[in-house]
């Protein structure tokens, strides 16, 4: 069920269909419910996997939006799942995601807690506050080339591209 609803993308009442064809009538409440069994069946699986990605000293952050269902009006709001990891080259290579119903700085900084260290991500405002209270900032690579890049588009200038070569080169080379 939970491979179908999160992997596959199929929602609880497409499910529900299709197990009606085959037969089965199973309610969606049904689902749903083992769903949220799982789910809390798995947490100490996903409390484990986040106390271990605070040991790191770096870690990757970044938030993507997505829409969720309220319950009661059958409309769709935006909600945001953040995900952390640590760099391509630890030896722990895992990812917790935790699904917040909002944006605010303040669901990245319940996740870290006292966790003390260098957070990889945008420059997303909401993040300042937890680099006001001892996490040191590290900007994305990616999101800073970005900007050179559309420098160069913009411009048509070979000095634009080789400034971002050199960026990207002497970023790789301090490590």
């Amino acid at each position: 069920m939970l491979v179908a609803k999160y992997a596959d993308h199929q929602p609880l009442y497409r499910k529900e269909a299709i197990f009606g064809r085959a037969g089965l009538a199973i309610p969606r409440s049904t689902l749903a419910q083992w769903v949220g069994t799982c789910g809390a069946r798995l947490q100490p699986l996903v409390d484990a996997i986040r106390a271990e990605l605070l040991k790191h000293r770096v870690l990757h952050g970044d938030e993507t939006p997505m829409a969720m269902l309220k319950p009661g009006n059958g409309k769709t709001h935006r909600a945001y799942l953040w995900a952390y990891a640590p760099g391509a080259f630890e030896s722990t290579s895992a990812v917790v995601y935790d699904f917040c119903e909002s944006r605010a700085g303040e669901h990245a900084r319940d996740f870290l807690g006292d966790w003390r260290g260098s957070l990889i991500c945008d420059d997303y405002a909401g993040c300042k506050a937890s680099f006001a209270q001892g996490v040191t900032e590290a900007g994305c690579l990616a999101h800073a080339r970005r900007k050179f890049f559309d420098l160069h588009v913009a411009k048509k200038s070979q000095i634009q591209a080789r400034l971002c070569l050199a960026v990207v080169a002497s970023y790789c080379l301090a490590g």
